[in-house]
């Protein structure tokens, strides 16, 4: 539903935008409006269920220097670094942060947005869970200065800063074909319109595509985000036995790599000599197990640092800029012994 403005409510009662603002304002009687106008527009006003914009009152009366922070799953190493590089930076600028988690739960985000509009704050960094566009639509509409990060919406004119998620999916994908493997599966997270999965299973799609190999439904899984643990397990029975035998998995993020590798324990398989293993997303960890695992690295510093970079900019502007900056960063392919070809 579009959120009702000051305007509509104006037009509605046939009087000014200023008028409106000034009598809900609580400023009528001091600038001599008429108490029958005044019950008219707060009559109005509670009619069309107008909600204030308390950020922009905020900016109005004075910067509250806090800015918001909404991701995925602060437990999730990778949100948990571009956490804390958005504080550092954030810092550098006066600000402060206040991070909240979503769960990937759209409703969840709306109203933790809501919260942190109420709060006053400057403006917001997003790493969405978010379906439709509307809600990035009306914080366009409503001027609030944001900037989204790691997911977005390309038909939607905003702030972002992302890595290149089909480029890296389709790399780490070819180097599995080159190696020699074909039949390789794909565990995908859902919800699975989240951009950055889509854009890997598209790469993954690519790849597969330009060595001449038929894309096969069999050998991709979706995991539920609140079930990783618990699925993983029979996706993995499904491909790697009969009649699917996939000979590498590729894992769309590192939750689902973690749970993965577990599951690839419990069933005594060697890596890669029985399954080869590479990662969209790398951990430390990766890189201290026997063998490291091959993964796509994502420029985590550098997102952070743009993020908060573009945000203050447009804090600071003096007006609303209508001009957004789209930042696409390349990843790392890192490759290590779990996908070698034995």
């Amino acid at each position: 539903m579009k959120k009702v403005s000051l305007s509509d409510i104006a037009r509605e009662l046939g009087v000014s935008k200023t008028l409106v603002s000034l009598v809900l304002n609580g400023r009528g009687d001091e600038v001599g409006i008429n108490k029958e106008t005044q019950q008219r527009v707060v009559a109005m006003a509670e009619k069309m269920n107008y909600k204030p914009n308390l950020v922009a009152r905020g900016l109005r009366l004075g910067a509250s220097k806090t800015i918001g922070l909404v991701i995925p799953n602060i437990a999730n190493p990778f949100f948990a670094r571009i956490a804390r590089v958005v504080e550092d930076e954030a810092d550098k600028y006066g600000f402060r942060v206040m991070s909240v988690s979503s769960d990937e739960k759209p409703e969840k985000e709306i109203s933790l947005i809501q919260v942190l509009l109420e709060r006053q704050i400057d403006g917001l960094i997003l790493a969405t869970c978010l379906k439709g566009k509307e809600e990035i639509r009306s914080l366009k509409n409503d001027k609030i200065p944001f900037v989204l990060i790691d997911r977005h919406f390309p038909q939607v004119k905003t702030n972002y800063v992302v890595v290149d998620n089909r480029a890296g999916a389709f790399q780490v994908v070819d180097h599995l074909l080159r190696q020699g493997y074909r039949k390789i599966g794909l565990l995908k997270i859902s919800p699975s319109h989240i951009t950055p999965i889509r854009l890997r299973h598209q790469g993954y799609h690519d790849a597969l595509k330009a060595h001449g190999i038929r894309y096969d439904k069999k050998l991709v899984k979706e995991i539920p985000f609140g079930s990783i643990d618990e699925v993983m397990e029979e996706a993995l029975r499904e491909l790697l036995q009969r009649p699917v035998n996939a000979e590498a998995l590729f894992f769309l993020n590192n939750d689902l790599t973690v749970a993965g590798l577990n599951v690839i324990k419990k069933f005594g398989l060697r890596i890669p000599q029985d399954v080869a293993i590479v990662s969209f997303d790398d951990l430390q960890l990766f890189r201290l197990l026997y063998p490291p695992i091959t993964a796509v690295a994502q420029p985590w510093r550098e997102m952070g640092r743009e993020a908060v970079r573009i945000l203050m900019k447009e804090i600071e502007a003096s007006r609303y800029p209508e001009e957004k900056e789209q930042i696409v960063l390349p990843p790392e392919i890192r490759i290590r012994k779990s996908s070698e070809r034995f």
